[in-house]
């Protein structure tokens, strides 16, 4: 079984959807699961607009760190 209750391919979305989908999803999770998000490239911005709208509630690892392909274990306390 998958640690991840849920998985976000950033790169199968067109941008203006990439963040919202990636927000419903984290906000569907239970707290003290973890979504993967994969993506082309590093998603700092997601990491700040993650920090604003849900200071404290969330931790951030990363499990691939590119060149290619960046793989981001996001948690929800």
């Amino acid at each position: 079984m998958s640690q991840f209750a849920a998985t976000v391919n950033a790169t199968e979305y067109p941008p203006q959807l990439k963040h919202k989908v990636i927000f419903e999803t984290f906000n569907n999770l239970e707290p003290g699961e973890a979504m993967l998000l994969i993506n082309d490239h590093d998603p700092v911005p997601l990491r700040f607009q993650f920090q604003s709208m849900h200071p404290e509630k969330f931790t951030w690892e990363y499990i691939e760190q590119g060149p290619e392909w960046f793989r981001v274990n996001i948690g929800k306390l």
